[in-house]
């Protein structure tokens, strides 16, 4: 499995979130790969100096052409990492630094993940995430580290200009965005800093 550091808009690499690629077997009856190995996940932490998370739960969600499910987080006492990758499809996905005392707060990595590059997106807490679906249909899995709380769970604005986001909406050809109430009110990072329920 090859790891690499993704690099903000700003130049800077953003250290926590991972690309994840791993190894594909092919020939012409199709391929293998493991998708989840677990001493292969805990070395590519370990060798960014993480320490590699346990995971509690698998989540499978299927989103149309053009819905933008995000900016999410969930705060303590359950933070949520997720390790995400895309089964059907592709979604460009977001990762963005909401830890006050970081050097990177608020600035941002996007990848492309696809049903066929295989990769996944490691997303450690203490970081927002969120995908824009690309395809006419996208699936996507993902394990968390710490189950779902109401009473944890927070957003950020997907367009907050702060942030500034290159989202590929170009690539839509005119399809309208489609967002859940709360993710298309939910506040701006200025707002959500303000209440002082951020990161660290």
């Amino acid at each position: 499995m090859q790891a690499e550091i993704l690099t903000t808009a700003a130049g800077m690499p953003l250290q926590g979130p991972l690309l994840l690629t791993p190894r594909l077997f092919g020939d012409d009856r199709g391929f293998f790969f493991e998708s989840w190995n677990q001493q292969a996940f805990a070395a590519a932490c370990e060798a960014h100096g993480q320490e590699a998370p346990g995971f509690v739960q698998d989540n499978h969600s299927r989103s149309s052409q053009g819905v933008l499910r995000g900016l999410h987080y969930q705060l303590p006492p359950h933070p949520q990492g997720k390790l995400v990758r895309c089964v059907v499809g592709e979604i460009f996905d977001v990762v963005v630094d909401i830890r006050r005392s970081s050097p990177t707060f608020g600035q941002w990595v996007g990848a492309l993940l696809t049903s066929e590059n295989h990769q996944q997106l490691w997303v450690p807490e203490g970081f927002g995430h969120g995908f824009l679906t690309l395809s006419e249909h996208a699936e996507v899995l993902y394990k968390t580290t710490d189950f779902w709380s109401k009473d944890c769970e927070g957003a950020i604005r997907w367009d907050d200009p702060q942030l500034a986001i290159a989202w590929p909406l170009d690539s839509l050809g005119g399809i309208e965005l489609l967002l859940a109430e709360k993710d298309a009110q939910a506040p701006l990072l200025v707002e959500v800093l303000a209440s002082g329920e951020l990161f660290a």
